[in-house]
């Protein structure tokens, strides 16, 4: 029987082709079903890593490493003033500060090649610019023309005063609104900061207080926006296009003043300039920027509180000055303070 051999008969079994897991179920009242293309879908491209951007963020870091990097930067500090005294001995006022600008821009220049960093965008070219003028200029400059006629005990009053007007003035430039508490601890820890520098010193006034005066000023400017600038970028890229972009007024303000004053290179000069230049113009800020960045302007400012009874420290061991018994109690003050400042809302 034909319809009995048709219904035993060996014939092929239709299998349905493996459907795509996010096509649309076939509808048989609208057509046929779509064909499922043979090319695999592609996702999204990724978006670039930190590592892969052109000016990658600092990676975060625990408050604590900011408190850290801030004693480190102040450790580098804390030495300036005995350094420049000592570079005092051998070159002329505007022969230092041209020749430390010109060192340390040509070490953070072949840092910055090394590490293949790119330039900073245009909208951190302001920021950079103050931070230049404040830091690299004027700071070492004016401080530089003070020491010619102050002792570094009489010159340690800026950097008393400066944690406070770096406060204020990033509080004025960001809006930020610490606490009662930290404003109470800054104002008392500067105070205890000019008293014993003013102790120190004798109270006398010198020729040299215009000139850090207005350090003082122009320096809590350049902390402040280069503080601001490390919540985008590292250290040595404020510093170090900082310093590069004075480079071109460095180098031909140092040959004219080498030509002008004269030099006598001795150990005291040459180590003075040395560190100077790559200890406080460029390691001592890589670190300090880094740790504004981390911990914030406010807070970081105030551990520089202990900074003028450092340099006192390192004037007796290395200039030979006098310390009077008053510097532990003084110390003991400012570390209070510091613990206020650090523990307090900022």
């Amino acid at each position: 029987m034909r319809a009995q051999d048709s219904a035993t008969a060996e014939s092929p079994i239709a299998v349905p082709a493996p459907q795509a897991l996010d096509a649309p179920a076939p509808n048989s009242a609208s057509g046929p079903a779509p064909v499922a293309s043979a090319i695999p879908a592609t996702a999204a491209p990724p978006a670039p890593s930190p590592e892969e951007s052109p000016h990658p963020c600092p990676a975060p870091a625990p408050p604590r490493s900011g408190l850290f990097l801030a004693v480190l930067g102040v450790v580098c500090f804390s030495l300036t003033f005995p350094g420049t005294a000592w570079a005092l001995e051998g070159f002329g006022p505007w022969s230092l500060t041209t020749l430390r600008t010109v060192l340390a821009a040509t070490v953070a220049g072949i840092a910055l090649a090394a590490r293949r960093v790119p330039p900073p965008a245009r909208r951190h070219w302001a920021g950079l610019a103050v931070a230049a003028s404040g830091v690299v200029i004027g700071f070492p400059l004016l401080t530089t023309l003070a020491l010619q006629t102050s002792t570094t005990s009489h010159a340690a009053v800026v950097v008393g005063l400066l944690p406070l007007t770096t406060a204020l003035y990033s509080c004025v430039r960001t809006g930020a609104r610490p606490s009662r508490a930290f404003w109470v601890a800054a104002f008392a820890g500067a105070a205890v900061v000019i008293a014993f520098a003013l102790h120190q010193s004798g109270g006398t006034p010198t020729t040299g207080d215009l000139y850090l005066c207005g350090a003082l000023l122009i320096c809590a400017a350049g902390y402040a926006e280069g503080g601001k600038l490390a919540r985008e970028l590292s250290g040595l890229e404020i510093i170090g296009w900082a310093l590069v972009a004075c480079l071109p007024l460095a180098v031909p303000g140092a040959v004219i003043a080498l030509l002008a004053e004269p030099v006598e290179l001795t150990a005291h000069s040459v180590t003075g300039l040395v560190w100077v230049a790559a200890g406080s113009q460029l390691l001592g800020l890589i670190v300090w920027y880094r740790a504004m960045g981390v911990a914030g302007v406010a807070k970081a400012s105030q551990v520089q509180l202990a900074q003028p009874l450092l340099t006192l420290v390192w004037s007796v061991l290395l200039l030979g000055e006098h310390l009077t018994p008053a510097a532990p109690a003084a110390a003991a003050a400012v570390l209070v303070c510091i613990v206020v400042v650090q523990r307090s809302r900022a």
